[in-house]
């Protein structure tokens, strides 16, 4: 019966790194996504503003390789 107990714990805290990632990923995405479509519609370079967004083709890539780079740096 120990067994089942360790290995519920280890199922939880798997669950609970799953929700901290989308608790953290979630908010950055919206904040930089906003940044980034502001700087889209003005028509300026926002690219340059996100780390790791450099060499990305399209808003929604730019914005999560921002993120994930972002997330490296906090985590």
């Amino acid at each position: 019966m120990a067994n089942t107990t360790s290995f519920e714990s280890h199922k939880s805290s798997g669950w609970d790194e799953k929700i901290a990632f989308v608790l953290i990923f979630v908010p950055c995405f919206v904040v930089l996504f906003s940044c980034a479509f502001a700087g889209q519609l003005i028509g300026m370079r926002w690219k340059s503003w996100l780390p790791g967004a450099e060499n990305m083709p399209n808003l929604i890539s730019g914005v999560k390789a921002s993120v994930y780079t972002f997330m490296s740096h906090i985590i």
